[in-house]
């Protein structure tokens, strides 16, 4: 076979979830897995560069690590039909640097959008990781580039994981927003993003967005006025926060 073929279905038991503990066991030796280290898995939303891998897109495992001991286990594409034209999946063996310097390694090759999940022990969590490195990626912005871990994104996995909920919360929170016209919407979204990047400034966000510190502030009373919910409490500022997720992972601009 050829190697991408035989490390590809060597790596299909791990990164199933389901497999039997022997099938793993056999998958893991012959792939030259440790049974006990730092593992991450990374799921692209877009085929892997070529500079990821030793012998182009069907190679699946790098010739040496990196720089600092990270290895990489290239796969086939995974999910379904249709995302096998697209999504490819790899198991990390980590660095000391972590799952960071894998985050960035990836970055540097142009590679992305990507999931990162967290780092497990073994060969036999990595169903379960890889799972994690899916979600991790759907909370990627439509269009983007970006390598997302999935430490760094929990509140908007949640959202993703469940859907139907992320529909109602954007429709009781920013109903009345989502009537406006698009560039009235867009310039009250963008000003919420900017208060909120600049830790609750108003004066930080007008420098910002170029605009005086009270039409910053007149936006931002007339955005809590169509919400019904205020800047100044925590409970309903989480609603928000959550909401504004909600609509940067839709498909629509807002």
């Amino acid at each position: 076979m050829r190697r991408g073929t035989r490390y590809g279905a060597l790596l299909g038991p791990l990164l199933a979830g389901d497999a039997a503990p022997d099938l793993v066991e056999r998958a893991a030796r012959g792939l030259g897995l440790p049974e006990r280290g730092r593992y991450a898995v990374v799921v692209l939303g877009a085929p892997v560069p070529d500079a990821a891998v030793a012998d182009g897109p069907d190679a699946t495992v790098a010739d040496g690590p990196d720089a600092d001991g990270t290895r990489w286990w290239w796969g086939g594409a995974e999910g379904s039909a249709r995302e096998a034209e697209s999504r490819e999946v790899a198991v990390v063996l980590l660095g000391p640097a972590g799952p960071a310097r894998a985050a960035e390694r990836l970055r540097e090759l142009g590679a992305g959008p990507g999931g990162v999940s967290p780092v497990v022990a073994s060969p036999a969590e990595l169903g379960a990781a890889r799972r994690l490195a899916g979600t991790a990626l759907l909370t990627c912005e439509p269009g983007s580039r970006e390598i997302v871990r999935l430490d760094e994104r929990l509140p908007a996995a949640l959202l993703v994981s469940r859907p139907e909920l992320s529909t109602r919360l954007l429709a009781e929170v920013f109903g009345p927003l989502l009537t406006l016209v698009p560039a009235e919407r867009s310039l009250l979204v963008g000003t919420l993003e900017a208060w909120l990047e600049c830790g609750g400034s108003v004066g930080r966000a007008a420098a910002r967005l170029g605009c005086h510190r009270n039409t910053v502030f007149n936006r931002l009373r007339r955005l809590e006025r169509l919400t019904a919910r205020s800047l100044s409490r925590p409970r309903e500022l989480v609603d928000l926060v959550l909401a504004l997720d909600v609509l940067r992972l839709s498909s629509a601009p807002p």
